[in-house]
């Protein structure tokens, strides 16, 4: 899904079961960005972008990981794969839900569930989770009252990791507009967190521009998830300067 995406809950739910069936995109995902066949990935975090998030969320075995707007759950599948956390993911469409919980028997020793709620209303208590990771979608809502959920849930000390995109010069409306609004430093300082640490990282944007010139040039034929990646490359590829790619980490305020 593209950094500008304005889809609905019910856009998302179409969606993601288009790409249900889709081994071609599936390996188009896992070519580029470095990941096993077993973590499907509707996100572009690459295999050793999954290694610098969870050495910022410096989780302990049995600590309590939110991946929030988990879609497909690969990824915090993944995470908690290798913490021995325990996982609870959130997303707001349900057809994402479905597909999460199928991946989970996968990870036989990941104790998690998956819940539906959004950025901004997860449904969890405060201070009931120890980590929370966003991969790639604070940018779909990236508003005061996200960052302050992401808050509200942690405990104190608890950490955050969010991957996303940035806009190069927020005042280029070549770059979405969803875009132009992201400001990770901003908004986690906003709402309260600690040693805000915001980092560019080329190399994941680098695997990004070759899976979108590939998907560009290829024919999708009849496949529908094949269909929405390349056209997404179209829409992607030609401002594709004018965004950076960052890792935001934080720590919730004791």
């Amino acid at each position: 899904m593209s950094s500008g995406s304005g889809m609905s809950a019910e856009d998302f739910d179409n969606w993601y079961s288009d790409m249900q069936d889709s081994v071609a995109q599936d390996a188009i995902h896992q070519r580029h960005l470095g990941l096993p066949p077993r973590l499907l990935s509707s996100s572009l975090l690459t295999w050793d972008g999954i290694a610098e998030v969870v050495e910022a969320l410096r989780i302990e075995p049995g600590n309590r990981l939110l991946d929030l707007a988990c879609g497909r759950g690969g990824y915090g599948l993944e995470i908690a794969s290798r913490t021995g956390a325990q996982l609870i993911g959130v997303d707001f469409a349900r057809a994402a839900l479905g597909q999460a919980r199928a991946l989970a028997r996968h990870f036989d020793s990941v104790d998690a569930e998956f819940i539906l709620g959004d950025l901004a209303g997860t449904t969890l208590a405060s201070g009931s989770v120890d980590a929370v990771a966003c991969v790639d979608a604070i940018q779909f809502q990236p508003t005061a009252a996200s960052f302050g959920e992401i808050r509200r849930v942690l405990r104190p000390g608890g950490r955050v990791a969010l991957t996303t995109w940035e806009a190069a010069d927020p005042a280029d409306e070549r770059v979405p507009a969803r875009i132009r609004a992201v400001d990770t430093e901003g908004g986690l300082a906003g709402a309260g967190f600690t040693n805000v640490v915001v980092r560019e990282r080329p190399q994941w944007r680098a695997a990004e521009r070759a899976m979108w010139e590939e998907a560009a040039a290829l024919d999708p034929g009849e496949d529908p998830a094949l269909q929405s990646l390349h056209d997404e490359a179209l829409r992607v590829l030609p401002a594709f300067d004018a965004m950076r790619r960052v890792l935001a980490t934080a720590a919730a305020a004791g």
